[in-house]
């Protein structure tokens, strides 16, 4: 049994789900998510120790109005713990001139936030990542345990838009890629049946 734990930011209640979760379902599942592109972001806040960052393939628009987003922490430790507890944060819709970045923040024990990384802080002071397509800035609403991870959810409160727009990046089969603009069909062709 898996569980599952909500904890709600306001007056409503927090509740405990079991999940089944059958083991011999761990290897497919994994499988089928590394043949599932996913797009790119780097999360960014300021803790006690100064800024930290991650990279994340699981950053999702949840509503636009109100403005949401959510995405998960694998971990508590190091740069997730202070993502985790921070008020506000930025998160960093990379494109495709940020493979490099996103791979910085992706490795344990990078140099982030070095004199040759192009980055300031806000006025409200989230580090800001300059070079990176749209950034949003966010508060945290909740916060759902499931296993290991955590999933938080936020409110964007600011949309920072890029100085120019690029094809986005994207991670495949663990791998870095940067999408075409070539499209296989037209909003027009598809169907939503």
């Amino acid at each position: 049994m898996l569980s599952v734990t909500t904890k709600l930011v306001g007056t409503q209640p927090v509740s405990d789900v079991a999940v089944d979760s059958a083991p011999s379902i761990r290897n497919a599942f994994v499988e089928a998510f590394r043949n599932h592109p996913a797009g790119v972001s780097i999360i960014t806040a300021t803790g006690n120790d100064g800024p930290a960052g991650i990279t994340s393939s699981s950053v999702i628009s949840i509503s636009a109005d109100p403005a949401v987003l959510a995405f998960s922490l694998q971990s508590l430790r190091g740069s997730a713990s202070v993502i985790a507890s921070a008020s506000s944060f930025v998160v960093h819709l990379a494109n495709s001139a940020n493979e490099q970045l996103a791979a910085t923040f992706a490795t344990r024990g990078a140099v982030r936030f070095g004199d040759d990384m192009r980055w300031s802080f806000l006025s409200t002071g989230e580090p800001f990542l300059h070079g990176t397509g749209h950034a949003l800035r966010a508060v945290p609403l909740n916060a759902t345990t499931c296993g290991s991870a955590v999933i938080v959810t936020a409110r964007v409160v600011d949309v920072i838009d890029p100085q120019h727009v690029s094809a986005p990046l994207v991670y495949h089969d663990r791998t870095y890629r940067n999408l075409s603009s070539h499209n296989i069909s037209s909003k027009e062709g598809m169907s939503h049946d």
